[in-house]
């Protein structure tokens, strides 16, 4: 009968074991209260879905194109080479390029000469892909490129000449007449053929 009467015996015994048990309860209810108040006075909305800005960067494709001013077409100076293939590497010293300008740098690759410079641009040397990564460069570019980064870094080599952008009005004239004179005689093919070759017979 004693142990049925321990078994429903209460775990709070004393006085002041009450009074802990009152004022815990009392401290974790109103750190709830706090925290729940903070919670709304706090303005949090959760995450506007429904935006037209949010939907879009959503559906965004992970590849985009950006449209800008198209690439100058015609030659270009061994400054324009530079800034748009070069100078990735050449500017940072990016895998132990020689930045643009470090004479001390540049100092015994020019040394070797203009040649020696152009054919490592042209077949690639380290890090460096051939022609830069771009095959659609000539070797007159690649050559312009070479010079002005070379004398940047204190060589005097001369850079190619740059050819017209334009042909002169007296190359365009031959051109244009010689395209002229074979749609002429076109012309006068379709028109052979367009007229009927037949005899007109009397009726007997």
């Amino acid at each position: 009968m004693s142990d049925a009467h321990d078994e429903h015996e209460s775990l709070i015994k004393t006085p002041q074991q009450l009074i802990a048990v009152v004022v815990l309860s009392f401290v974790v209810f109103v750190g709830l209260g706090v925290l729940v108040a903070q919670f709304v006075s706090s303005g949090y909305k959760g995450a506007d879905n429904t935006s037209p800005e949010v939907i879009a960067q959503a559906i965004q494709p992970v590849a985009r194109v950006e449209l800008g001013e198209p690439e100058a077409k015609g030659p270009r100076t061994g400054e324009q080479l530079y800034k748009t293939g070069c100078a990735a590497c050449h500017d940072a010293g990016a895998a132990g390029a020689p930045k643009l300008g470090d004479q001390a740098a540049w100092g015994a690759r020019i040394a070797t000469g203009l040649e020696a410079l152009v054919n490592s641009a042209l077949h690639g040397k380290g890090a460096m892909p051939a022609k830069g990564g771009n095959d659609a460069l000539t070797e007159d570019e690649i050559t312009r490129a070479v010079v002005y980064i070379a004398n940047k870094g204190g060589a005097t080599f001369a850079a190619p000449k740059m050819p017209d952008a334009e042909p002169s009005a007296e190359a365009a004239a031959p051109a244009e007449a010689s395209v002229a004179a074979p749609a002429e005689a076109a012309a006068g093919d379709v028109a052979a053929i367009a007229a009927p070759s037949y005899e007109h017979k009397p009726a007997e």
